[in-house]
């Protein structure tokens, strides 16, 4: 089977998890998916991951949080930039999902930022994907 977009795969089996009530879901690694979980864990939408070595590419376990009467946290998930059509924005173009309650997910020179970061640091990049 052909696997182009790694990216696309973590969204999908988190999202699938999620609808689901799993407490883990084990996501192929990459950098960019490990900046991904690190901006997710940072803002508060899932417990944390691990890195997991298995001899090949290794595997990211992420361990999805959920409210106090079990509520999903995450509601959707939507990749904005895809391999066949990518989507750049400066730092003024990044708009505020849900007037600032979801964040967008951005890919700079310096790493896997929040749409938030971005602005604090004036940088803008690649807009991976929306959280809301």
């Amino acid at each position: 089977m052909a696997f182009n977009d790694p990216i696309s795969d973590m969204l999908t089996r988190i999202r699938n998890a999620a609808r689901n009530r799993m407490k883990t879901v084990n996501c192929l690694n990459s950098k960019s998916c490990r900046g991904i979980a690190e901006v997710l864990k940072s803002e508060g939408y899932i417990t944390g991951y691990d890195v997991i070595e298995d001899g090949r590419q290794g595997i990211i376990r992420v361990q999805l949080k959920y409210g106090p009467r079990g509520e999903t946290i995450l509601h959707s998930l939507k990749r904005d930039s895809k391999p066949g059509c990518r989507v750049y924005r400066k730092v003024e173009e990044l708009e505020r999902p849900q007037q600032g309650l979801g964040i967008s997910i951005v890919s700079t020179s310096k790493g896997v930022y929040s749409d938030r970061r971005c602005r604090a640091e004036r940088v803008g990049g690649e807009l991976l994907c929306t959280v809301h």
